[in-house]
């Protein structure tokens, strides 16, 4: 068909939708380039598309020494010899990962295991890259042979531009991107993250699937168009098209009983077969119509989980290990909410706190109703969480992100403080979480232009050298409210505290107000959260419990609850 085809069996290609028109793609806007790539302009012509990836793929800034394909040529026959490409191998840091060979020739899917391995003696600080076997297989679909192949995976891998993530090459970094896209379903996808909870012994570990989503189980034309925009766009295009992928498998799944006995497994088998239910571009849709954080604002939050799996000891050489925790049954204590309930308001904070297990570090019960000794006990600890019971038997609570001693930054002044991870929620009589507002209204706020050029990505993408100033023991300021332009200070009045009583919540009411006794308490709409009343507007407190996540020491195993 064309100089880019050595490697393509036709007979699986979608012929009739592939044009041969031949067009040419000339613009070098930022913009413009980004929405043709989301309109799929090249996709249905195999040789443009082959063009534009070589192009992109070319401009990628890159290491010095980047191996080309004359390294290829030199290198291969070493490696592989003359045994059996089918034969061969596969490095370790591709995890047992499928080798899909999507619409490749005999002659392609040999070639995808020959690059890997020549790709793993050329980086040997690759230690965990389970999406390399897929996007080697994808652009021998687009290269004239074996070497261009290798050296246009090899520009990907080599990318040197702090603000340009593409293809993570190391556990930690795979890690904290399953941690980091549960956080994001946890936003955004919260349907979905009620029925992972429900039907899952481990909720991350359904998670760390996602990638697998993308490259392994997606169906070729439906990881070309993500690609198209992947090398465009970057590393959210992922986060997007997976929150999506969930999305649809929530909704054409809905109230239908599972196909296996394992969740994993079956969203596995419904992305496999998505072209039943949902076209690429119905796909691409959906994922660009979530309104996500910005970049900044996702780098912000993988750096905490990576700085979180580094604390429980996880290193860039580390290979794969059972990092996921659950309540633990027997450590568990409160008078206040089940083991059961405990394990479901864990799976709604951030991923990285999740890993810990909830220690009671204040009970009414025991310590008494006073407020200071509260303080003391809470103080030094971050985040928190607040419950309480009422003697109507009713039960309320918060998540509360920042150390109780940050009130003390107003002098005798009560003043807010915290961040928009914080949240209110109640469980008796019935379950409701009520999340920052500018989460599910983001037009409430602007966090400036997502401008994502070439030429202001490094500036609108925070380094690690750039980020704002915190303490040194704070995991993240992931959604500190001075990253946003918020129309009145009422949206960010998250946590206040005095001498006289704590405050959760402000604008037009507070989500909850607890007197210096731990005795009597006030709960309404406010704007902050823009919830409704916890509890008895007016109510008296029975039992208030404050508890944090801790590291826990011994070895891990999961628990079913």
């Amino acid at each position: 068909m064309d100089e880019y085809s050595c490697f393509v069996d036709w007979d699986k290609m979608d012929v009739s939708a592939q044009s041969q028109d031949t067009k040419e793609l000339t613009c070098t806007d930022f913009h413009e380039l980004k929405q043709l790539a989301r309109q799929g302009y090249w996709a249905k012509n195999h040789s443009l598309r082959a063009k534009v990836y070589h192009k992109l793929i070319s401009n990628i800034p890159c290491r010095t020494v980047t191996p080309d394909a004359n390294v290829y040529r030199d290198i291969v026959v070493k490696i592989v010899g003359k045994r059996s490409s089918s034969s061969l191998p596969l490095p370790e840091f591709v995890d047992n990962s499928l080798v899909p060979t999507y619409c490749l020739n005999a002659e392609g899917v040999g070639a995808v295991r020959k690059i890997i391995l020549c790709i793993a003696n050329q980086f040997p600080d690759i230690s965990f890259c389970p999406a390399l076997p897929s996007v080697i297989a994808l652009l021998l679909h687009y290269s004239k042979d074996e070497a261009e192949c290798f050296e246009h995976v090899c520009r990907i891998l080599a990318c040197n531009d702090p603000s340009k993530r593409l293809i993570d090459q190391t556990f930690l970094a795979f890690e904290s991107s399953c941690m980091t896209f549960g956080d994001l379903v946890n936003k955004y996808c919260q349907a979905a993250h009620k029925l992972m909870v429900a039907v899952s012994e481990d909720v991350l570990e359904v998670y760390s699937d996602w990638q697998r989503w993308l490259f392994g189980e997606l169906p070729m034309a439906y990881i070309a168009r993500v690609f198209d925009v992947f090398l465009v766009e970057g590393y959210k295009v992922l986060y997007r098209v997976a929150l999506a992928l969930l999305k649809f498998f929530h909704k054409v799944r809905a109230g239908q009983p599972m196909e296996s006995d394992s969740i994993q497994q079956d969203i596995r088998a419904f992305v496999r077969d998505i072209a039943k239910s949902v076209s690429p571009e119905r796909l691409l849709e959906k994922a660009f119509a979530i309104r996500l954080f910005s970049r900044k604002e996702i780098q912000l939050l993988q750096m905490a989980n990576e700085k979180a799996l580094q604390q429980k000891g996880i290193t860039v050489k580390q290979k794969r290990q059972n990092v996921h925790l659950a309540v633990h049954a027997e450590n568990f204590k409160s008078e206040i909410v089940s083991v059961k309930e405990m394990r479901d308001i864990w799976s709604w904070i951030p991923e990285r706190f999740a890993l810990c297990q909830p220690l009671l570090l204040f009970t009414t019960l025991e310590h008494g109703c006073s407020l200071s000794r509260f303080y003391s006990h809470s103080e030094g600890h971050e985040p928190t969480l607040l419950l309480i019971k009422t003697t109507a038997k009713e039960v309320c609570g918060a998540y509360l992100s920042t150390d109780w001693s940050e009130r003390r930054r107003g002098g005798n002044k009560l003043s807010f403080f915290g961040t928009g991870e914080c949240f209110v929620f109640r469980l008796q009589p019935e379950v409701e979480r009520y999340e920052w507002v500018i989460i599910k209204h983001p037009e409430l706020a602007s966090t400036g232009s997502e401008t994502e050029n070439h030429a202001q990505t490094a500036s609108s993408t925070l380094s690690s050298s750039s980020i704002p100033s915190e303490p040194s023991d704070r995991l993240s300021p992931f959604l500190a409210a001075r990253h946003f332009n918020l129309p009145s200070k009422t949206a960010s009045m998250f946590m206040a505290g005095s001498s006289e009583c704590i405050i959760v919540g402000g604008g037009d009411g507070q989500a909850l107000y607890l007197d210096a006794d731990l005795n009597h308490g006030r709960t309404s709409h406010c704007n902050t959260f823009n919830n409704q009343p916890l509890c008895s507007e007016s109510f008296q407190i029975s039992i208030l419990e404050g508890e944090e996540s801790v590291w826990e020491r011994r070895v891990q195993c999961r628990t079913r609850l």
